[in-house]
């Protein structure tokens, strides 16, 4: 099974995150944003992965520390619970529209972290004390700690959650192809170079 349990505890934030790679889409998702919450729950529904996050932090401030912390534990998760990336698919792409709003997510578990990310910006807060501008924030810590190669983008949209919504449902997508096992690769890391 391709799972990991990770505690970070700063003097920020305080968070434990459970992650089954091969889940079914069972989630727990506790971070003391609403909105937030939501993202995740519909990540895990659409990837198929079973997670457990509990983020208690300093959310009196504003919601940054928390969506970016919560970021760096999830990607800890996935690099950890898939380690040397055998048999892998490696790549995954995924077009996901969302009422009015399109965008495109792409990813490699190339073991390089790189984040290309386009959106509109001065989009309105989608909530009281989440805005528009965290969801990159959160894909921006994810990438580094899941050490892989992200592009994401809103190829056009207006509303905020429903950009918001697409952006987290095609990481889902996208992360779920490429971290599936492709039988034809036995036990071999995709690599020329035989690591990720």
């Amino acid at each position: 099974m391709r799972s990991a349990d990770i505690h970070r505890k700063t003097a920020e934030t305080d968070i434990n995150i459970a992650l089954n790679v091969d889940g079914t889409g069972i989630s727990t998702v506790d971070t003391g944003i609403p909105f937030f919450d939501h993202m995740l729950t519909l990540f895990a529904r659409h990837g198929l992965f079973d997670l457990n996050v509990k983020a208690i932090g300093d959310i009196e401030i504003d919601c940054h520390h928390t969506v970016e912390d919560t970021g760096i534990v999830l990607g800890q998760c996935f690099a950890e619970s898939l380690g040397e990336k055998r048999g892998i698919t490696r790549y995954g792409i995924a077009y996901l529209p969302m009422d009015e709003t399109l965008s495109r997510v792409v990813v490699d578990f190339s073991g390089r972290a790189f984040l290309q990310y386009g959106a509109p910006v001065n989009v309105d807060a989608i909530n009281k004390g989440f805005t528009f501008q965290l969801v990159e924030e959160f894909f921006r810590a994810f990438t580094h700690n899941a050490a892989i190669n992200l592009h994401a983008e809103v190829l056009y949209g207006r509303d905020g959650h429903h950009m918001a919504e697409s952006l987290f449902k095609g990481l889902a997508r996208a992360i779920d192809a490429a971290t599936t096992i492709d039988p034809r690769r036995g036990d071999t890391i995709p690599s020329t170079k035989e690591s990720l």
